[in-house]
């Protein structure tokens, strides 16, 4: 078998699928696995315990690990190589058929390996019957489950990137534009925009790093491991894992099968990106209001009222932030399934794929509209100056006193009656003379007016991590184009 291809089934196909020549095993609509048993399930029963109607999304990684599987056996003599030709064969039409909508499923196949088994049998015979030698769909599923969330989870890993490159560029475009920074949503202290926008960089930059991570422990190949107890068979497990592009091998047969830390691993790193995507959501619904005034939504990514037509609603950003509850809550429907099974496997386990589905079609689109609606944004740099004025530079006033000498809480006392009484006296801070300021303390200096200027601010705040245009700079020359 020199020279085959990659296993990577089309998903469309033009042509026709070959018309089964031994359609005796597995005939459409018959459990492949009832042989044990003398009276057929009930429909109800078999309607309600199949996961045909969700796992069928797994049916390219199925084909992908059943070729991989066809071509082990066939290596160690459990198969000819004819017959391995045959499977993959047969395989690679199933794989367009379902592609291509042809495909006919039926509710007695329980699951996509059942489906996908029962009609290569249909079409190829007796040696449809061999795939499943040294295999159950114990370790069957956890291959499947592995990889379809081993290519998932490096798109999320993708959009994640593409949210941070989008952050990065606008921020460059705003180095210069002063807005205030907030705690407990009150006006605190001068920064830029693109300072305030580098905070969700960084927590992108963790969002990745666990998801690498979570990568990095989903990418284990469990084959081999059958029911719980693996096979008395000479099979080649390490050949399987090359094939299929696994650098491990799960070590145990037991946790092979039971285990699903990965796809915790997966719903816990979604939770905190859609946390703070609800975050961002959350400042964009507040600064593109008329309290805030600060940016202008998108007319393409806004909503009217069906009854106010002066209205521009954030639906988009809102949704967001809502489906941040729906994320948090696969992850906690997946802990809860799985805190009180025994091992091995139990049925419970079929639950976890509609989880990590609903995660991934929740938040897949939400990275992806974020990262198109910021270049979108249009901020009224005036507007965001004027409301980083102010009272905003008390801070400034304080650390100019603590710098000729004073105890910052001496300094903190007197700016914090200065504030009060210059409220009270409805005056602004920027309208105060030098007398004023003695009258507070005396070390104040004709240089203390200075500190009284929003741009004048964040230049001073040249620390690492600080806001002072320089060191954002320089920030973003680090982190090149995200």
């Amino acid at each position: 078998m020199k020279g085959r291809r990659k296993i990577q089934p089309r998903a469309k196909s033009e042509s026709s699928p070959t018309k089964a020549s031994h359609p005796v095993i597995g005939t459409t609509g018959k459990n492949l696995l009832r042989g044990r048993f003398k009276a057929p399930r009930l429909p109800e029963v078999e309607a309600f315990t199949a996961s045909l109607p969700f796992d069928r999304r797994l049916f390219r990684h199925d084909i992908r690990g059943s070729i991989a599987h066809a071509r082990m056996l066939a290596k160690v003599g459990l198969i000819t190589a004819a017959e391995a030709r045959e499977i993959e064969a047969g395989l690679d039409e199933i794989a367009r058929e379902i592609g291509d909508g042809r495909f006919r499923f039926a509710v007695a196949d329980e699951d996509i390996h059942l489906a996908i088994e029962r009609r290569l049998t249909e079409k190829i015979g007796a040696a449809g019957g061999k795939l499943h030698t040294a295999r159950s769909r114990n370790d069957q599923v956890a291959l499947d489950f592995r990889l379809y969330l081993r290519d998932e989870i490096a798109a999320v890993i993708a959009l994640v990137r593409g949210l941070r490159a989008t952050l990065l560029k606008v921020a460059r475009a705003h180095v210069e534009t002063v807005m205030p920074g907030y705690t407990h949503l009150q006006r605190a202290q001068p920064v830029s925009l693109a300072h305030h926008l580098l905070a969700y960089v960084e927590m992108f930059a963790r969002d990745r790093e666990r998801l690498e991570q979570a990568l990095e422990r989903t990418a284990v190949m469990p084959l081999g491991a059958g029911a719980l107890a693996g096979s008395t068979l000479p099979i080649d497990r390490r050949m399987v894992a090359r094939e299929l592009g696994f650098r491990r091998i799960a070590e145990n047969s037991i946790d092979a099968v039971s285990d699903r830390d990965f796809a915790v691993d997966f719903l816990a790193a979604a939770s905190l990106i859609a946390v703070h995507l609800s975050r961002m959501a959350e400042e964009l619904i507040l600064w593109t209001s008329t309290e805030f005034g600060f940016a202008q939504l998108p007319d393409e990514f806004s909503t009217g009222s069906s009854m106010m037509p002066q209205k521009k609603n954030p639906d988009l950003l809102e949704l967001i932030r809502g489906k941040t509850g729906r994320i948090i809550g696969d992850l906690l429907a997946m802990l809860t399934i799985l805190k009180g099974l025994p091992l091995a496997y139990n049925s419970d386990l079929q639950e976890d794929k509609e989880r990590v589905f609903d995660a991934l079609d929740t938040l897949k689109p939400a990275l992806d509209l974020v990262a198109k609606l910021w270049p979108r944004i249009r901020f009224d740099r005036a507007a965001m100056r004027a409301a980083a004025g102010g009272f905003a530079l008390a801070t400034d006033l304080a650390e100019y006193l603590v710098a000729r000498g004073a105890p910052f809480r001496e300094a903190h006392e007197a700016v914090g009656s200065l504030v009060r009484e210059t409220a009270a006296a409805g005056r602004s801070i920027g309208e105060l003379t030098l007398d004023d300021l003695r009258r507070y303390s005396p070390l104040f200096g004709p240089d203390a007016l200075a500190a009284l200027n929003v741009d004048s601010s964040m230049r001073a705040r040249k620390i690492v991590g600080g806001p002072a245009p320089e060191t954002v700079r320089r920030r973003l020359k680090q982190l090149g184009r995200g």
